[in-house]
């Protein structure tokens, strides 16, 4: 890894130090300014070229069984480093990323509390702003309970926002569009059903928050690493503009337990004059730690298909049988078959052909463990074992027929929110997928929490994730996460999480549907903390092809599924369609099988929330480029230019586009592939249809 760094360090140390604190950024567009204010309350401010991001907001952490660290503050110390570095992710949208920001430290002490003192740490991107408060080994702090924290973002104005209802336990809700001042009368409609939800104030929004204010500056809110701590969401003050922060509660209400030395996450802040400045920022996965691992190379991007969206769509079923079982009690061979469960030996073997025969990596398989019959909808401990195959799931002869053809298995794990039982049977989990050739595992979290009263985003659940994934790493097993907390950067520190879920999912598109601009919009949001499982690739979108009662269909069209594998970042991509419709559209699914899933490059080209985005990127170790374009319900032109190309070089691009009459309602299958020649001189304008896309795979032609 090649790294440059470089310390600068002022120290005061007088007790009269200023009260005013200022750094720039690196290319000094952006401005932070700290100050005590009355009562020595403590405060910070930021603006982008003379443009108020945030204005005066106060900064604290109110507790419950300690005197809160929230005023009755003076400045002891002052710090102020730069670095400039870089270093390479394991997987990731480009090979190398470069870490440059100026750091402002104060260290701050509370006269009141007999000197006791309290440490907020600020850096400055070029890119944005990340804080942090430090709780430091000291002779009056130890352990204490945070009621709440206190951090506020005044804003300048009444933003144009992209926002999610506020909840503790699920993101799965579609993005609404509307000004701040707007957020209280269209909450109610906001939130629609799930498994498991609480929201928690009518102002209540979740990070990431995407907002644009009328003079064009995007700003984006958000926390990175989130470790031992709670959740944070937003709660807004719609009359003043001011959002504060709100932590996830526990059962009874407390908001974290923490023992000095201890630190929250970082609070982020990236802002720009440019829509692809944001989806470009590298913020949060530089505020995380480097990876704790030091063998990494079992750790490798998948293309996958699986037994998942026929169960969706209700063509079939998790569950073995229809007559009422009780898990640990039932003898499931004594039972009688449904005939319409998915996860059988010989259905299986169909998608493991079909992945050996595409070139893909791995095959997903849900609903193979006895126990499904018996959890969803109950508040139940003991649902799974995790090793206990339906009979008619031999797992030890798919283990020997995928190895035969050079298939990997993904597990699955539904843990139906039974925490405790999910660590109960951890270790043995683990070990029953290393001895059956399972490399990554699916979990899930579908439901209310148990223990009881917990959230899926408190404290709690959180060790409880990161307590999965270093356990799976001590197997080299891979990690993609559902219904667990959104990401904040950590990949960067454990990079077996290969992805989440999060948000919603392309399994909506079953559900009633996603709304047209929905992947316009998650890469703004949900995508600003990692990579997502959004399973893309469904070529046939009326659900009622393959269940006549459900009239669900997907709003894209089918080219725009293509494009997102390009939009979307994952090191972990599903095909998510049946394999008997990809045969029917071969020469479409061929860009499947071509993109790469882990890349050297990325070109954010043009980009607009909600409404577009176009992407180019660079296979890792190749000389490829893959585009993706995708638009909202409203057609337009994507313009893709190739300047990122060798000059003097020429390339053959392969275009798979919509088609003339091509719709996301009305004909979604609508599209067409053409062969051009471009360099690095060439300016594509192409059409997308309402819903639609474009992609485009780029490889050099061979030297005559």
């Amino acid at each position: 890894m090649h790294k440059r760094l470089i310390i600068i360090l002022a120290l005061i140390t007088y007790s009269w130090i200023a009260q005013a604190q200022e750094i720039n950024s690196p290319n000094r567009n952006l401005t932070l300014k700290f100050e005590l204010q009355g009562n020595g309350v403590p405060t910070y401010q930021l603006t982008y070229k003379k443009k108020a991001v945030i204005k005066p907001s106060k900064l604290g952490i109110q507790t419950k069984d300690v005197p809160s660290f929230l005023d009755g503050f003076t400045v002891i110390k002052s710090e102020k480093a730069t670095a400039d570095e870089s270093w390479n992710p394991v997987l990731g949208e480009q090979k190398t990323i470069r870490n440059n920001y100026n750091e402002l430290l104060v260290t701050l002490s509370q006269a009141a509390q007999k000197g006791r003192f309290l440490r907020i740490r600020f850096r400055l991107f070029d890119d944005g702003l990340g804080f942090r408060y430090e709780f430091p080994e000291q002779e009056n702090l130890n352990y204490f309970i945070i009621k709440e924290e206190k951090t506020q973002f005044a804003l300048a104005g009444d933003h144009k926002a992209f926002w999610l209802p506020g909840d503790f336990d699920t993101q799965e809700y579609s993005t609404v569009t509307s000004k701040l001042s707007e957020v209280r009368g269209k909450m109610k409609a906001a939130v629609t059903p799930n498994a498991s939800q609480t929201t928690f104030s009518p102002t209540g929004l979740q990070t990431p928050l995407m907002m644009k204010s009328a003079d064009g500056l995007y700003i984006n809110i958000h926390e990175a690493a989130l470790v031992d701590y709670s959740t944070m969401s937003l709660n807004l003050d719609d009359k003043n503009l001011v959002l504060e922060s709100y932590l996830t509660p526990d059962a009874i209400g407390d908001k974290g337990y923490l023992q000095a030395p201890s630190k929250s996450p970082w609070r982020t802040i990236v802002v720009s004059d440019k829509a692809t400045d944001i989806l470009a920022s590298k913020l949060i996965l530089n505020l995380n730690e480097p990876t704790k691992y030091k063998d990494v190379s079992w750790i490798k991007p998948i293309k996958y298909v699986g037994v998942w969206w026929e169960m969706i769509t209700g063509k079939s079923t998790w569950a073995y049988t229809d007559e009422k079982i009780q898990f640990g009690v039932t003898d499931f061979s004594k039972t009688k078959p449904n005939g319409k469960h998915a996860a059988n030996t010989a259905h299986v073997k169909e998608y493991i052909d079909f992945a050996a025969k595409n070139g893909l990596d791995a095959v997903l398989v849900e609903g193979w463990n006895e126990g499904w019959e018996d959890w969803f909808g109950n508040t139940k401990d003991y649902v799974f074992d995790f090793v206990t195959p339906y009979p008619d799931f031999d797992v030890k002869e798919l283990h020997r027929y995928a190895a035969d053809k050079g298939i990997k298995m993904i597990m699955h794990h539904e843990t139906s929110g039974s925490v405790r039982n999910y660590e109960r049977h951890l270790d043995t989990a683990y070990k029953f997928m290393v001895n059956n050739g399972y490399n990554a595992v699916k979990s899930g979290y579908v439901g209310n929490i148990i223990p009881r009263g917990e959230h899926h985003y408190g404290q709690w659940l959180i060790n409880h994730y990161l307590y999965t994934i270093t356990k799976a790493a001590d197997y080299k097993i891979m990690v993609n996460a559902h219904e667990a907390v959104r990401p904040t950067g950590l990949n960067r520190t454990y990079p077996n999480l290969l992805a989440n879920e999060a948000a919603r999912g392309t399994e909506y598109e079953a559900f009633g549907g996603n709304n047209a601009d929905h992947t316009t919009i998650l890469p703004f949001t949900r995508l600003m903390g990692g990579p997502m499982d959004y399973t893309p690739g469904i070529f046939q979108t009326k659900v009622s092809a393959y269940n006549p009662q459900n009239t669900s269909f997907v709003h894209s069209t089918l080219t725009h599924q293509l494009a997102l594998y390009v939009t979307m970042y994952s090191p972990l991509q599903m095909a998510a369609d049946l394999p008997e419709t990809y045969n029917k559209f071969m020469d479409a699914f061929q860009f499947i099988k071509d993109v790469a899933v882990d890349w050297d490059e990325t070109k954010i080209l043009e980009a607009e929330p909600g409404d577009y985005i176009t992407i180019a990127r660079k296979a890792k170790n190749k000389n490829e480029w893959y585009i993706g374009a995708i638009t909202d319900e409203n057609p337009r032109v994507a313009t893709i230019t190739f300047g990122y190309l060798p000059k003097g070089k020429s390339y053959t691009a392969t275009v798979y586009a919509d088609g003339k009459n091509a719709s996301y309602d009305k004909n979604p299958q609508s599209y067409a592939i053409r062969k051009i020649k471009v360099n690095s001189k060439t300016v594509l304008k192409q059409q997308m249809a309402a819903g639609g896309g474009v992609a485009v795979s780029i490889k050099e032609e061979p030297a005559k």
